[in-house]
């Protein structure tokens, strides 16, 4: 799986401890900065490098690190086809993925430590949508998911 990693200034390291984390695990990455040496990024075109990354189909999965996470999050959700949610914990780290879709991770470098990080990493690229859900849960999920598409066309435009 090919990931997308990003950060703004503020989250340098974490984001190239995350990098390191995905190389060891065998992903291939695509690391869109921000990089030391380079001017400085700011969090709304951190964001947007991550999320043009996943909307082309550059990158399967993208995961993006401000501050707190929450900035980035916004941003990147302004780009269609784009599912970013923010984590600090694996629980929904686990249900971002298996209920929501989401295809990018956003995370705060202030909020979440070092070993926290890679388990919310973790879970986030090996969870599957809808994984154990009995069909009946699958086909409700599955049809929460269309009426997301549709309000999603409907309004980002």
């Amino acid at each position: 799986m090919k990931v997308a990693v990003g950060a703004d200034f503020s989250a340098i390291a974490r984001k190239n401890e995350v990098k390191a984390y995905l190389i060891e695990n065998g992903y291939e990455v695509l690391d869109l900065g921000q990089n030391e040496g380079e001017d400085q990024l700011i969090y709304p075109e951190a964001a947007k490098r991550i999320a043009l990354a996943v909307q082309s189909g550059e990158a399967e999965r993208g995961i993006i690190f401000c501050g707190t996470g929450g900035g980035v999050s916004i941003m990147a959700n302004k780009f269609r086809g784009v599912y970013c949610v923010a984590s600090e914990s694996m629980y929904t780290a686990f249900k971002m993925r298996q209920l929501n879709g989401a295809n990018v991770l956003a995370m705060g470098k202030n909020v979440a430590g070092e070993q926290n990080t890679y388990e919310i990493v973790n879970l986030f690229l090996t969870t599957d949508f809808c994984q154990d859900f009995a069909p009946e849960r699958e086909a409700f999920v599955n049809g929460l998911r269309r009426r997301m598409l549709e309000i999603e066309a409907e309004n980002l435009k």
